[in-house]
């Protein structure tokens, strides 16, 4: 059977935003972990900002002999690379620390999301320790894709337009696999049987996490949008299992 389209992927995130409507409460719990997550990126993001420019200066010494015009079209390039990267791996931090943060709240709503669904329904999750490992885990992978973003930025002209575009598919791959994950962990699957499931509906796993990571990247569309991301995690999960041949 084929596997799910990258339009389905993104009908699972509008699934999960549904739930703000029926489930109001449930979904307020879920912005907890996010909101402080969200506090502590904010302020290190602007203390960024405020040093950059010294910060590229110290970096590129070689540069305090060019042309004015040149060192600053170099200094600005450097400059919107090191943005684009930051801003990529706050994006990708958010997730993993909330996710390390607020596994509770989380396993709270894809539950809730699994008993409204019927079937088969995991007794427990995968737990807060294994689940802030998994977060981390996110985070380090967030660091290295921020890294070729930044490097991509560097290239003439399309370079941060590349950057950008190659930064939200492979974060929205990354985001997606580590929200799945969780209820087909919580059903006993290792991560060779979960990475299989997930190369079956390749499309829909990059429709879903393109579209969440897309909603991240709007001014506090992170805090609103990843509760509706766990539970949209879970539809997909379990249309995954139910449509592939066991």
């Amino acid at each position: 059977m084929a596997g799910m389209r990258f339009g389905q992927g993104a009908g699972f995130l509008l699934q999960g935003l549904r739930l703000w409507r029926t489930r109001t409460r449930l979904m307020l719990l879920g912005i907890v972990p996010a909101l402080i997550v969200a506090a502590l990126l904010v302020a290190a993001f602007v203390g960024l900002v405020l040093v950059l420019d010294d910060l590229i200066a110290w970096a590129t010494p070689f540069a305090d002999s060019w042309n004015d015009t040149v060192r600053m079209l170099f200094r600005t390039i450097v400059l919107i690379g090191l943005l684009a990267g930051a801003a990529m791996l706050a994006v990708i931090t958010f997730t993993g620390l909330t996710l390390a943060v607020g596994d509770p709240f989380y396993e709270k709503i894809w539950k809730e999301v699994e008993l409204s669904l019927g079937g088969e329904v995991p007794d427990r999750g995968v737990g807060w320790v294994r689940g802030a490992l998994d977060g981390l885990v996110l985070v380090v992978m967030g660091l290295a894709t921020a890294v070729v973003v930044f490097l991509i930025g560097l290239l003439p002209l399309v370079g941060a337009i590349i950057g950008a575009v190659l930064g939200l598919v492979v974060s929205g791959r990354l985001l997606a696999g580590e929200l799945v994950s969780r209820p087909l962990e919580a059903r006993g699957m290792d991560r060779a049987a979960r990475s299989a499931l997930m190369r079956e509906h390749r499309g829909a796993m990059l429709g879903f996490g393109v579209s969440v990571q897309a909603c991240f990247l709007v001014p506090f569309g992170g805090i609103l949008v990843m509760p509706a991301a766990v539970a949209g995690a879970t539809y997909l999960a379990r249309q995954a299992l139910e449509t592939t041949p066991t």
